[in-house]
């Protein structure tokens, strides 16, 4: 086949998921760690496993009466662009990160949750699409979902902007191999925290300037396993936090859909849950629950 080449598939599925037409739900789950599939499936009310290969693994199941998937999508801007790519040619049009990550605001926790708005975009892969001044913007109506879920479930979160770079030890402030740095190096992170950036991570900013740039739909919920100010590290803290916070925002994304829907508008806003077919489960859960503010 002429194109083979330029979309490369095997046996009627992406070259590199190992998924086709069919095999994910419209929404899904982006952990790194492909161990990580498991561990978020494992909540799901039903999950079918669709497929291995290398550091992409994706289960298609139910959270809550909802279709969901979850593709992991290894380390960095470059697989994930990849994941994204693959995954929107077969359907899927709204992506969540759950992800791990470095706090450096001395006012954030171990196993807080940190959930993107923003990301300054210090990757390499984003600039394979689109010149630096492009913003790596989250969707609002997945960064509010993910607020909503993280409210419902009575966690601590954060949110803000987020620093995506290329590398975990030289891109983001620590001495690479014998100590190596450059002199930039050292002012990254006193930089970073004078603009009141929250924390280092290594996909937020691929993610959200890639969904954008074809018309979907990305948010990003992490959990802070290091802290950069205090020195602390906790290679578990906040993950399942994060898990629970994204399956939630999903049902709660798929309500605020559905009410879209229903009214026959293209955006979410509040007052649309007013309406008697957008009142459903949302409203008769938020009236039940306990409201915590970080």
């Amino acid at each position: 086949m002429e194109v083979a080449a330029e979309e490369p598939k095997v046996n009627g599925k992406e070259y590199h998921i190992a998924c086709g037409p069919g095999d994910v739900e419209r929404y899904v789950l982006l952990p790194g760690d492909p161990s990580r599939t498991e561990r978020i499936s494992s909540r799901w009310d039903s999950v079918r496993f669709r497929a291995s290969h290398r550091e992409y693994v994706t289960h298609t199941g139910t959270y809550a009466g909802v279709g969901i998937s979850c593709t992991s999508t290894g380390i960095g801007g470059p697989s994930l662009s990849i994941a994204l790519e693959e995954l929107f040619r077969i359907g899927a049009d709204t992506f969540i990160r759950v992800g791990t990550t470095g706090a450096i605001q001395k006012d954030i926790r171990l196993g807080d949750l940190i959930i993107s708005a923003a990301s300054v975009r210090l990757d390499g892969a984003s600039k394979q699409y689109v010149r630096p001044e492009y913003p790596a913007a989250a969707d609002l109506e997945v960064t509010m979902a993910l607020i909503e879920a993280s409210e419902r479930l009575g966690v601590r979160y954060h949110v803000g902007v987020t620093a995506s770079s290329d590398t975990f030890y030289t891109g983001q402030g620590r001495p690479g191999y014998r100590g190596y740095e450059q002199s930039w190096m050292r002012e990254l992170l006193p930089d970073l925290r004078r603009a009141g950036v929250l924390n280092f991570e290594m996909e937020t900013a691929t993610l959200f300037t890639v969904a954008r740039l074809y018309g979907g739909r990305a948010g990003a919920i992490t959990a802070v396993i290091a802290q950069r100010e205090t020195g602390e590290f906790d290679a578990n803290a906040g993950i399942d936090d994060a898990i629970k916070v994204a399956n939630e925002s999903v049902k709660i994304l798929k309500e605020w859909d559905d009410a879209k829907s229903a009214a026959g508008k293209r955006f979410f806003f509040p007052s649309l849950l007013k309406s008697r077919r957008a009142r459903g489960p949302f409203l008769k859960m938020s009236l039940k629950t306990r409201y915590v503010y970080f």
